[in-house]
C-alpha cells in the first residue's frame, strides 16, 4: 500500500530554500528553468510541524550531541553525578552501540577553554524511548558497577521507534545494522511553469544617525527571490512504516501526522522578509496498490503564464488531472482516490476522487491505514 500526496501550491515572493550564494533554488525541467524547494527542506519543515501535531514521546531527536543529550538523562537517574562523568557514560553506550559502535570525537574548543561532551561523527536520529532505555541502562550499569550489556544497547537501537525516525528513516555509517530504511520519500518541489529570480533592493535606517541629521542609509542591500505556483509530490510505504513502528494503530497514526503536517507545513527561509505563509490549492490523495506514481510530467510543458491564459493553480489543476487520468487509463487506477481543493474549481477534480475538507482527507488516510490488509 503506497499513499501518493499530490500537492499544489502558490507561495508569494519569497526565497524559502536558498543555495549557497543566498539565491532562490531552482532545476531544468522541460527545457526551462523552474523554483526549487529541496525534499531536505520541506522534510526539515514538516518535523519541526509534528511538534503541534504529535506527542513530544512520539518525536526523536537529530543530533550530534549525543554525549550531552544522554548524559542528561543519566543524571536525572543517578543522583550526584558530576556533568561529566554523565557525559563520558553516554558516550561510552554510545561506542558499544552494533558490532562497531558508533564513533564519537572531542569537538574542538578555544585553548584554555574548558571541554564539551563527546560528539558523533555525524547526525544520528534516535526516539524518545530509545533515550529513555538508554538512560535507564546506562544508570543500573553504573549503580551496579558493570559493564555495560553491549547487546541491550542493540536490541534498544532496534526498536521503540518514534515516528518521525520511522516515516524518515535513520542512517548509521559506522553499522548498517542500525539503520532504519526510509518509509517515506520525498520529491523536490518544482514550479509548474518558468520563473525569472528578482532582486530587492533595500536599505535601512540608521536612527541615531537620523536623529543627528546624517545623510544617506546605514545600510544597502539586495535580496534575492521569486514567485510561483509548485508541485510537490511525496509517497508513504505503508508496509514498511508498520515494520519500522510494529504497529497497526501507530502506523495509521503516522501516516495521518505526515499527510497533515506535510501539507500544511511551510520552510522557514527568509519568512521574516516575505511572510510567504499559504496553504495548498489542491492536496491529492492516491492510494494506489501497485506502486507510487508521481504526477510531475503533467508539467514538462510548463504552464503559460499572462492574464491572458487564467489562473496558473487552475490550470496546473486541470493538467493534473489529465495526468493522473491518463496514467489510470494505461496503467490502472488507485485504489482509492480524494482530494481538498481551495481557490480552485472543485468540479476540475470531480473526476478523480471525493472531495473532502482538509481534517476528513486526513482522517481518511488514517481509515484507509486501518482497514489495510496486505497482500500474501
Amino acid at each position: 500500500m503506497f499513499i501518493d500526496i499530490h500537492i499544489l501550491q502558490s507561495v508569494p515572493p519569497s526565497n524559502i530554500n536558498r543555495d549557497d550564494t543566498g539565491s532562490p533554488k531552482t532545476a531544468i525541467y522541460g527545457g526551462v528553468r523552474r523554483a526549487r524547494v529541496s525534499s531536505q527542506s520541506w522534510k526539515r519543515a514538516t518535523r519541526k510541524r509534528f511538534n503541534d501535531t504529535l506527542d513530544k514521546s512520539e518525536i526523536g531527536f537529530r543530533t550530534k550531541r549525543l554525549s550531552e543529550l544522554l548524559g542528561e538523562r543519566i543524571r536525572e537517574r543517578v543522583d550526584g553525578l558530576e556533568p561529566e562523568s554523565a557525559y563520558a557514560l553516554a558516550s561510552s553506550i554510545f561506542k558499544a552501540a552494533g558490532k562497531t559502535g558508533i564513533k564519537m570525537v572531542a569537538p574542538k574548543v578555544a585553548k584554555n577553554a574548558p571541554a564539551k561532551p563527546d560528539e558523533s561523527q555525524y547526525l544520528v536520529f534516535l526516539s524518545a524511548a530509545q533515550l529513555k532505555s538508554l538512560a535507564d541502562l546506562a544508570a543500573t550499569a553504573h549503580r551496579d558497577g558493570a559493564e555495560v550489556d553491549k547487546k541491550r544497547v542493540k536490541e534498544i537501537f532496534t526498536a521503540d521507534n518514534s515516528i518521525d525516525v520511522a516515516l524518515f528513516g535513520r542512517m548509521i555509517a559506522d553499522d548498517a545494522e542500525l539503520n532504519v530504511d526510509a518509509s517515506v520519500q520525498v520529491a523536490h518541489a518544482i514550479s509548474v511553469h518558468a520563473v525569472e529570480q528578482e532582486f530587492d533592493y533595500f536599505t535601512a535606517v540608521d536612527d541615531f544617525g537620523q536623529a543627528n541629521q546624517e545623510p544617506g542609509a546605514g545600510m544597502i542591500g539586495t535580496i534575492e527571490f521569486a514567485s510561483s505556483t509548485l508541485y510537490r509530490f511525496a509517497t508513504i510505504n505503508i508496509a514498511g512504516l508498520e515494520k519500522n513502528l510494529g504497529d497497526r494503530a501507530a502506523t495509521a497514526r503516522a501516516a495521518a501526522a505526515f499527510v497533515e503536517s506535510f501539507a500544511r507545513s511551510m520552510p522557514s527561509g527568509k519568512v521574516n522578509t516575505f511572510a510567504n505563509y499559504t496553504l495548498p490549492e489542491v492536496v491529492l490523495i492516491n492510494i494506489r496498490n501497485d506502486q507510487p506514481v508521481s504526477l510531475v510530467g503533467a508539467f514538462e510543458d510548463p504552464i503559460a503564464t499572462g492574464a491572458e491564459h487564467g489562473g496558473i493553480p487552475a490550470r496546473a489543476t486541470a493538467e493534473l488531472v489529465r495526468r493522473d487520468a491518463d496514467i489510470a487509463k494505461a496503467y490502472g487506477s488507485p485504489a482509492a482516490s480524494f482530494f481538498t481543493a481551495a481557490g480552485v474549481p472543485t468540479d476540475l477534480l470531480a473526476t478523480r476522487g471525493e472531495d473532502l475538507e482538509f481534517a476528513s482527507l486526513v482522517q481518511r488516510v488514517s481509515d484507509a491505514v486501518t482497514a489495510w490488509t496486505p497482500a500474501r
